[in-house]
């Protein structure tokens, strides 16, 4: 058990409150979805993590997916010290970029040409603008619940911490923008086709997380994917791809090596960067090359590419390849699958667990959890009881009833099996 006061994080919370815009640099880290005062972290190391106050935790937020091998990963950490003795940044090109850029383009196969950017969102927002810009048209398809950054023409039904902090529209969006982006239900053919029908030569692009993840893990159900793929492509419209959370997780091609599908334009983050702030847009040399300085659709970036976020990246993309942690990723997560399931059999109310590789959430409703709309079923109070049971016993998950967590390479067998003990004893109290 840890200390059910965190003094020192609670008071750094309010002095942060005098400087920062609501106590955080970014809304979900006011743990306001779980009803509890947010961690501030000391340290981190493989799969544990602790706070100011000396708890120890746990941790299956890992960075938001982004620490795959675990906090503080030794190739990571070393690959950084030797970047940085070097130049922060440069502004300029530099060798590391060609090394990280021929990683992906091996991984990915639909991924001919690359554009480092510093986040995925500016790496989604720049795909929208390129499809935008090569076919003409306006009009963006998304799926109701998926997050891809806070771009305007994205922040619409979105998912993720404006999901969580209950404003899934944000201020500021331009109506007649907003009006540009359809929203279609997630595993919802007859809808999509529907958009299609009355919108089809309007439509520059559909964008799509392979798996939802950013309102709970909601896989697209058989044959979805194809579906969409093929709709796109009948009507001229571009398919992209968000990996910005599957990508490099699910396997080394992502979702797409999962599923054998080769989108127009794939986004790219969080596992990419080895924790430090780091994105990437990719896709079919014909449409990469419109962007400058070879094309007409305009980005550019100071930080894009720099030298230390490439430098740890490319080190956890190399682990990853070397030390078998894809198998030990999958191994855990059956484990973890398994004993959940055992636990969940004996409950007097439901609780539908859904995973998919190394991603997984709770949904405290009836499941299987198809789309959106079902994930709003989920009991927000009931999670938010599970998760300070959990936080008690020293076991952080993602801190809101619509986001999902996250296995590492750091993690073993004994702590997924004391996790299922833990979970099975915090779900029967509730």
């Amino acid at each position: 058990m840890v200390k059910n006061q965190r003094p020192t994080s609670s008071k750094l919370y309010l002095e942060a409150q005098e400087l920062l815009v609501g106590g955080v640099n970014s809304p979900v880290r006011t743990f306001g979805a779980v009803q509890t005062a947010p961690l501030f972290v000391s340290r981190a190391r493989g799969s544990r993590l602790w706070d100011v106050d000396g708890n120890e935790f746990l941790d299956y937020l890992g960075s938001w997916g982004a620490a795959i091998l675990g906090h503080a990963a030794g190739p990571v950490i070393r690959a950084i010290q030797e970047a940085a003795t070097k130049g922060t940044s440069f502004g300029l090109c530099h060798p590391l970029e060609l090394r990280l850029a021929q990683k992906v383009c091996q991984w990915v196969p639909s991924v001919e040409r690359l554009r480092l950017t510093s986040s995925g969102t500016e790496a989604c927002l720049t795909a929208v603008r390129l499809a935008r810009g090569v076919t003409g048209r306006e009009k963006i398809i998304k799926f109701e619940g998926a997050y891809h950054g806070h771009g305007d023409s994205l922040l619409v039904r979105a998912g993720s911490g404006a999901l969580a902090g209950g404003h899934p529209d944000s201020a500021g969006v331009p109506a007649w923008l907003a009006a540009q982006t359809l929203v279609v239900s997630w595993n919802d053919l007859p809808s999509l086709k529907e958009v299609f029908r009355l919108h089809g030569k309007e439509v520059a692009g559909i964008i799509l997380e392979p798996v939802l993840a950013n309102c709970g893990v909601i896989p697209p159900e058989p044959g979805f994917l194809e579906e969409v793929m093929e709709l796109a492509r009948q009507h001229g419209s571009l398919v992209i791809w968000d990996e910005v959370i599957t990508g490099f997780r699910l396997g080394p091609a992502g979702a797409q090596g999962q599923w054998g599908l080769r989108p127009d334009l794939t986004t790219f983050g969080k596992v990419l960067g080895g924790g430090l702030p780091l994105g990437a847009l990719g896709g079919r040399k014909e449409i990469m090359e419109r962007l400058a300085p070879c094309g007409d659709v305009y980005h550019a970036g100071t930080l894009s590419g720099n030298p230390v976020a490439v430098a740890a990246g490319l080190a956890q993309l190399e682990e990853l390849e070397k030390g078998g942690g894809y198998a030990i990723l999958t191994e855990l997560g059956e484990l973890l699958e398994q004993g959940i399931r055992e636990v969940l059999r004996g409950l007097p109310y439901p609780v539908c667990f859904q995973r998919c590789g190394s991603l997984f959430s709770f949904f405290f409703t009836e499941g299987p959890i198809r789309n959106f709309r079902d994930a709003r079923r989920s009991d927000p109070k009931k999670f938010a009881r599970f998760f300070a049971g959990l936080l008690e016993r020293g076991i952080l998950l993602a801190p809101s009833p619509w986001e999902s967590s996250f296995l590492s390479v750091a993690h073993t067998e004994n702590d997924v099996e004391w996790t299922v003990r833990m979970m099975g004893e915090v779900l029967r109290s509730l």
